[in-house]
């Protein structure tokens, strides 16, 4: 359980890690505009501060589960599950959030949460036994 715990939170840090890359490098491109629904170029100007920023806190939910990883794989388990917890469990809410205020990017959404509320459950068995 614990390495499909290790693998269902890497996955989840990769995610984030590409979502601040459209959110914060490549948000003026045409094809991540289309993946966000921004139809115009003043949109995309508007909103790119906003997604600079959100997209930073992709990056941190990210640092912060790899970080965990790590530790746990050098044997602090405490702290690093502590940390996986955090970020996979930040990760969901944003991904509920995203889901539920904007219902038309459901499938961006389950893309967003499937991976960490899975390292979450493998987790919740593996470092509790």
């Amino acid at each position: 359980m614990l390495l499909t715990t290790l693998i269902f939170a890497g996955l989840a840090a990769a995610i984030h890690v590409y979502i601040f890359v459209l959110e914060s490098l490549r948000w003026d491109l045409p094809s991540t505009r289309r993946a966000f629904g921004v139809k115009t170029d003043a949109e995309a100007s508007a909103t790119k501060p906003l997604a600079f920023n959100q997209g930073f806190y992709n990056l941190f939910l990210a640092v912060m589960t790899v970080v965990g990883l790590a530790l746990v794989l050098a044997s602090s388990t405490t702290v690093g599950a502590t940390l996986i917890f955090a970020g996979t469990g930040s990760m969901v809410a944003a991904g509920l959030v995203l889901l539920f205020s904007s219902p038309k990017l459901a499938r961006a959404a389950f893309l967003q949460l499937s991976a960490p509320a899975l390292a979450i459950i493998f987790g919740l068995i593996a470092f509790t036994r």
